[in-house]
């Protein structure tokens, strides 16, 4: 079983669903394994971003292992509230937190073979069964439920799917715009827009938006209720406030938060490596690119950027 766990910006907002009551288009940071950890989503909730999710968490897994717990589920008490995201047999360990996910979008061979994720969008029965099993262990009529989904080639199939999801209860759907088959593809905001269409709830559109602009297009095209970001945040957290690329100020912002958080060396420089990707020249990404300590980055960044 598989989860993820989603945080809002402000911990005065108990309920993400009024988030999406605001009038105002909820801006998502996506789950992104190894890189969606707690001190990347303090960094990009100082950018406007609303809604952010862990990594992807194995529900056994966590159970089990203490470490599993540590590492995907750190959360920040005093500034966040906590989401979930999961399959029906991880609700055990959430039924104190306020949402929870079923993944049927992730769409990696293993996932797919294991029968989590984009399998998941042809067993609608099974999904809405699962939505209906959360709901029935949870008492608080105001715990939200959602959905993450990739679309099929037949959209009557995923129109379909939406429809038994939302009958069942779910709070809102997350809408990939590939098929399972699909991975560099344009998008089908076209499809998004016809699911948006044909149901109440809130819809959120995901895929290949890097920038603003971008988001505010997708918007206007699907008439989504929220967007979702993966690739585009990674290369610019600060992307949802505006920015074009990656600000002096959100590197140094990330240095800060990083070494508050005690992140681990490969992470912190991996989304440094990301960050800079568009603000480097080659020769300086070979160089930055193979520094091995925390402390020969620290030494580049003040001499290249005074960061």
């Amino acid at each position: 079983m598989i989860g993820k766990i989603a945080e809002t910006k402000q911990c005065q907002i108990k309920d993400p669903m009024d988030l999406f009551n605001s009038g105002q288009v909820v801006k998502i940071c996506a789950p992104m394994v190894r890189y969606s950890k707690l001190s990347f989503r303090t960094l990009v909730r100082k950018y406007s971003c609303d809604l952010c999710y862990t990594p992807m968490i194995v529900a056994a897994d966590f159970v089990r292992s203490a470490k599993a717990r540590d590492s995907e589920f750190t959360t920040n008490k005093e500034k966040i509230c906590d989401l979930v995201k999961g399959k029906h047999k991880a609700i055990y360990f959430i039924c104190k937190l306020n949402h929870n996910e079923i993944n049927a979008g992730l769409s990696s061979l293993w996932a797919m073979a294991e029968g989590y994720g984009a399998c998941l969008i042809n067993k609608p029965e099974l999904v809405r069964d699962m939505v209906r099993h959360v709901r029935n262990q949870i008492d608080n009529p105001r715990f939200s439920v959602s959905i993450k989904i990739r679309i099929h080639e037949d959209l009557k199939r995923t129109v379909d799917l939406c429809q038994k999801a939302e009958a069942t209860g779910v709070s809102w759907i997350t809408v990939h715009g590939r098929s399972v088959e699909e991975r560099h593809q344009p998008v089908h905001y076209d499809a998004i827009k016809i699911i948006k269409q044909s149901l109440s709830i809130p819809i959120v559109a995901n895929g290949d938006i890097k920038t603003l602009k971008d988001a505010e297009n997708v918007h206007h095209l699907t008439g989504a209720d929220g967007i979702m970001v993966a690739r585009g945040l990674l290369a610019n957290p600060a992307m949802f406030a505006g920015y074009e690329e990656t600000p002096l100020k959100c590197i140094k912002d990330w240095v800060d938060i990083a070494l508050e958080h005690g992140t681990p060396f490969t992470c912190f420089h991996h989304h440094l490596m990301y960050m800079m990707e568009r603000i480097t020249s080659k020769q300086e990404k070979k160089v930055f690119n193979v520094l091995s300590s925390t402390s020969a980055v620290l030494d580049y960044l003040n001499d290249h950027y005074g960061v």
